[in-house]
């Protein structure tokens, strides 16, 4: 068990390692020369660092936000933590053991899965993995399984997730990306679905769907189409206003010794910098795998295709982006005040779940219904994504899980599958 959990906790789970190694088979496979095989794995693995160097970058920024903006609005409420539901499940139901079998049973039964179906995608999100491994688990285990019946069912519905959610995103992402050499790998994946739906059905169409990235603007504003200029624009106010709002006294207490303004002003400048050096790291690293990942599609799994996380996309539709961003956390605030009023808890909008699956959301409804579809779809999106947490509440209260929620969509609908259907046919067997 300590070799299985030194090669989950430091390999499976380090993204960027698990994708060089793949990226070092595929190579291999091929039969490149020595000097190829080193050059291509290790730009991969720089690559990939950058990308998370830059969504680093991102991340601080936007917990420093979170906190100006709940503060500055006067929010209170549950605050979706996967996390600490992965760290109560270890710690006080000793379930660290299954939860690290059922991650690798969910790594083995999507290879299975892809080798001898027609859904020939391979997820490489570790992390998304280990939140799966986490909820099927847990509700597994709540639904009377155990042992290594408990691991099976887990990993056989984590795997049929992680086939399933890039096979759905596929038709859009060959839009979006103009090819089928990589695919889509997020647990958020039914709610791009659904902001696609929503893009569908109120957004542009024809001749009249315009997207977000060919927007015109007057001369004097050209410099706005530089999308990291334009993403000033929206950024520097956004983070300085907010700051505003919650105060100088607080404010102070995250600036420390620096002026509160100014401190949100250089924050909104990070962010962009986190921007620009994540889109750098996607780049570097689209330009190794999808070579290499040829290899394992010739030899292991015929015809594979890399599931890849969110930021990946990010430099096909920066706008959307942006936009889905916004329209998302407008989505998620109108949720958070409506949802208490029907008896459900009252979810605090969660600002890196909006950036980085609400961005993502955004391409989904820009590319399905041009910009009125990313509008209507990405506040829909929003809400979508705060009843669902929400849902999962009185769930999670009644399992000993106290005002706990999770976050990724396609994770909680696998939870709401073990509490709804699951559950009670393995009580009444």
């Amino acid at each position: 068990m300590g070799i299985v959990n030194f090669i989950i906790d430091n390999i499976l789970t380090e993204a960027s390692i698990t994708i060089s190694l793949i990226a070092l088979l595929g190579l291999s496979l091929q039969k490149k020369s020595f000097g190829q095989i080193i050059s291509g794995t290790f730009k991969t693995l720089l690559g990939f660092q950058v990308l998370s160097a830059g969504s680093g970058i991102i991340v601080g920024s936007l917990i420093y936000f979170g906190e100006i903006f709940t503060k500055g609005f006067a929010m209170q409420g549950i605050i979706p933590s996967i996390e600490a539901i992965n760290g109560q499940a270890m710690n006080e139901l000793g379930l660290g053991s299954d939860i690290a079998l059922t991650f690798l049973a969910i790594f083995i039964f999507n290879i299975l899965i892809a080798r001898f179906t027609k859904w020939k995608y391979i997820f490489l999100t570790g992390q998304a993995i280990l939140w799966m491994a986490t909820m099927t688990t847990v509700f597994g285990y709540f639904a009377g399984l155990r042992g290594v019946l408990l691991i099976i069912v887990g990993g056989l519905v984590g795997g049929i997730f992680a086939v399933a959610m890039p096979a759905i995103a596929q038709p859009i992402i060959r839009k979006v990306t103009g090819s089928n050499d990589i695919a889509l790998g997020h647990f958020c994946t039914i709610g791009y679905m659904f902001e696609a739906g929503v893009a569908y059905v109120f957004g542009e169409k024809g001749a009249k769907k315009k997207s977000i990235e060919e927007i015109k603007l007057p001369k004097a504003f050209e410099f706005l189409q530089d999308t990291y200029l334009s993403l000033m624009v929206v950024m520097v106010p956004l983070f300085v206003i907010t700051a505003a709002f919650a105060g100088s006294e607080f404010g102070s207490e995250l600036s420390g010794s620096q002026n509160y303004l100014m401190f949100a002003f250089i924050q909104s400048i990070q962010f962009v910098v986190g921007v620009y050096v994540l889109l750098a790291g996607v780049r570097l690293l689209l330009g190794e795998i999808v070579p290499a990942f040829r290899g394992i599609a010739m030899k292991i799994v015929p015809n594979a295709i890399p599931a890849l996380d969110c930021p990946v996309f990010f430099p096909y539709s920066p706008n959307a982006v942006i936009l889905g961003f916004i329209t998302t956390t407008i989505g998620s605030v109108i949720a958070m005040f409506v949802l208490p009023t029907f008896g459900l808890a009252m979810i605090l909008p969660g600002m890196l779940t909006n950036f980085f699956a609400g961005g993502t959301a955004g391409i989904f409804g820009n590319q399905v219904g041009g910009r009125r579809g990313a509008i209507i779809g990405g506040i829909a999106h929003g809400f979508f994504i705060t009843l669902l947490p929400a849902l999962l509440v009185t769930i999670f209260n009644s399992m000993g899980f106290i005002n706990a929620t999770a976050t990724d969509v396609d994770t909680i609908m696998a939870a709401l599958l073990y509490a709804w259907i699951l559950s009670p046919i393995l009580k009444a067997i």
